[in-house]
Order: structure tokens, then C-alpha cells, then sequence
């Protein structure tokens, strides 16, 4: 017999499952975004933002869904692309 909890943690993982693209995209952004204003990290705001979605939508194109992961690799990414470009700006 299935426990009520058994059963929620069916439902939780089919909600996930039921997220669209554009829904995994729209997170996935949102949670590096913040992390990054959060942080002091952000820099200006249309680089920003079209970096951290390039940067998604490319590892969504290749079939990652996982939001977190996504954000993750994408909040990565940016941390890697202003140190280099801070770099840049010494040298």
C-alpha cells in the first residue's frame, strides 16, 4: 500500500516533468539572475541577461532540463566570463 507522503512525492516529480521549456528557461534565468544581484555580481543588466540566456538556452538545446543545474553552469559561466574579461581590462 502507497503512504500519502509516497504518493506526494509522485505528484511532485510529475509537476516537474510537466514544465515546458520556455517555463525551464524563465526558472532557470530567474534563479541566476537573483543570485547574481544578490551577490553584487551582476554587472550591467543586458549583457547580463543575454549572457545567462545564451548560456541556458545552449545547454537546453543540447537536452538539459534540470533548472538548478542550468542555473548553476550558467551563474559558472558568468563568475568565468567577467574574471576573464576583468583580466583583460588589467592587462
Amino acid at each position: 500500500m502507497i503512504s500519502g507522503a509516497e504518493r506526494n512525492i509522485g505528484k511532485t516529480r510529475l509537476h516537474h516533468m510537466t514544465e515546458t521549456a520556455p517555463q525551464v528557461l524563465e526558472n532557470s534565468f530567474r534563479i541566476a539572475w537573483d543570485y547574481l544581484e544578490a551577490t553584487g555580481e551582476l554587472g550591467e543588466a543586458e549583457p547580463a541577461a543575454a549572457f545567462l540566456l545564451d548560456t541556458i538556452e545552449g545547454m537546453m538545446r543540447r537536452g538539459e532540463r534540470r533548472k538548478l543545474l542550468l542555473s548553476n553552469r550558467a551563474i559558472d559561466a558568468y563568475k568565468r566570463r567577467q574574471a576573464e574579461w576583468n583580466l583583460a581590462l588589467v592587462c
